[in-house]
């Protein structure tokens, strides 16, 4: 696990490792419509929830679906279609999953009551306005975030169809032929959101196979991995 250091909270980005999945699914899938045995993928979320001090009984998820929906997690609610989760409660832990895509994790720092979100951006929602949503979610004021493993500029090629709205909305230097850069577009969509202080994992999902799953690089037979949060 990736953590990520924020008083108040605990924050973790997931990799493959540690879990009980075979095969392409190799080990700790969180993905239950990935292919793999759902069995596992249960008990995966059980250890990673153990490995952070969570109660998967009260693990919330959605169902997500590259939108720009945040919704207000309920403790063991799964299955909402939307693609972030916030909470103010104490002991909820979020997840949101990826296996390319942008996991983000959103926290309030302002000495005020805590909340947490944690996003699932693609690049569809980045345009859609995922990240303005979660900040919207938390209710602005002094929020700090972290933009966590995702397929990286190295890696990600994309068509002029999905380039030119990236120029348009984060500036020409997020796309280099005809690789885009995700990291860049997550960070700058939380800038323009308001969120000052913003953390960077820069890890590319395509380059690390034995670290992480990448749907675009294991051609869609892959697990999932994700970002897990709650106040602490």
């Amino acid at each position: 696990m990736i953590r990520w250091q924020v008083d108040g909270y605990v924050v973790a980005f997931t990799t493959r490792a540690g879990g009980v999945s075979e095969g392409p699914y190799a080990s700790l899938n969180f993905g239950r419509k990935s292919g793999d045995d759902v069995e596992r993928v249960d008990e995966n979320r059980r250890i990673a929830c153990e490995a952070i001090g969570a109660d998967v009984e009260r693990l919330a998820l959605n169902y997500q679906v590259h939108s720009a929906r945040v919704v207000r997690a309920e403790p063991g609610r799964r299955g909402e279609r939307a693609d972030g989760l916030w909470t103010e409660e104490r002991g909820v832990p979020l997840l949101a999953m990826s296996a390319d895509c942008v996991p983000i994790a959103l926290a309030r720092s302002d000495g005020g009551s805590p909340a947490v979100a944690v996003l699932h951006a693609g690049w569809r929602g980045l345009l859609e306005g995922i990240v303005s949503a979660g900040v919207d979610a938390l209710g602005g004021g002094r929020l700090v975030a972290a933009v966590g493993p995702a397929i990286g500029p190295c890696c990600y090629e994309v068509g002029e169809e999905v380039a030119q709205p990236y120029r348009e909305r984060f500036g020409d230097d997020v796309v280099r032929g005809r690789k885009l850069d995700l990291w860049t577009s997550a960070e700058r969509a939380l800038r323009a959101a308001g969120v000052e202080h913003v953390h960077r994992v820069d890890r590319c999902t395509a380059c690390e196979p034995e670290t992480f799953f990448s749907h675009r690089r294991d051609r869609g037979v892959t697990g999932r991995q994700g970002v897990i949060a709650f106040v602490a």
